[in-house]
């Protein structure tokens, strides 16, 4: 059984999931704390990709970053192509797990008591150092959540990986396309083996999250009493 479609998966949920976690975390804090009219547009062009089919994802891609699109153009300057590469399904589950991380890490933000910034910032504080030092910190259980939830999410990306990165053995398949191109090819036992592994993945997922939950709650407890 060829394994290369389980580290194609890992490397590019891994890195997709390192690149939400600072976009999120960043776009999410900036949200937060942003009170003009465009809020609500702002907020809804972050979540969509949460909604949208991902095969429409993949078009919206393809439009972008085509030979014919604005980043297919600067690239071709460079004389580089992510179409059909591996950049392409990072580029793809980046999209598609990024409103995980940032609609929770959002919540996280919300629930942190604005009294406490405020006094921060009396003391003087910078608005970096309260980012990284306040309200980071206070929000980190929900970024935790964010981040196993953008893993799994990126790991189990079929449609936009499949439009803009294909399905090259090796290059780009990653485990979803295995399983699908196995079915269609009546090959049922290798789906089965990578629908096996997928769901063991995802299983752990859960198991991390709600350990993580357990212990926040504990904590939380300790401090309470």
């Amino acid at each position: 059984m060829n394994f290369s479609p389980l580290w194609i998966s890992i490397k590019t949920s891994l890195l997709a999931t390192l690149i939400t976690f600072i976009l999120g975390i960043s776009v999410s804090y900036l949200v937060v704390n942003y009170k003009g009219r465009l809020k609500g547009f702002i907020d809804g062009i972050f979540t969509l990709p949460l909604i949208l089919p991902p095969t429409v994802l993949g078009f919206f891609l393809l439009l972008i970053c085509g030979k014919n699109g604005p980043v297919g153009k600067l690239l071709k300057l460079f004389d580089t192509n992510i179409i059909f590469s591996w950049s392409a399904t990072v580029i793809a589950a980046t999209v598609v797990a990024f409103p995980m991380m940032y609609r929770t890490t959002r919540s996280s933000f919300e629930q942190i008591d604005p009294n406490i910034l405020s006094a921060a910032r009396t003391l003087g504080l910078s608005e970096f150092k309260i980012f990284y030092k306040i309200a980071i910190p206070l929000a980190w259980p929900g970024i935790i959540a964010g981040l196993v939830l953008s893993f799994a999410r990126a790991m189990g990306e079929f449609g936009a990986t499949l439009m803009i990165a294909g399905n090259i053995p090796g290059k780009t398949q990653t485990m979803p396309l295995a399983i699908f191109f196995a079915v269609e090819s009546g090959n049922m036992s290798t789906a089965l083996k990578w629908v096996a592994i997928i769901v063991f993945i995802s299983f752990i997922m859960i198991m991390i999250l709600n350990y993580w939950s357990e212990h926040n709650l504990k904590i939380t407890g300790k401090r309470g009493r």
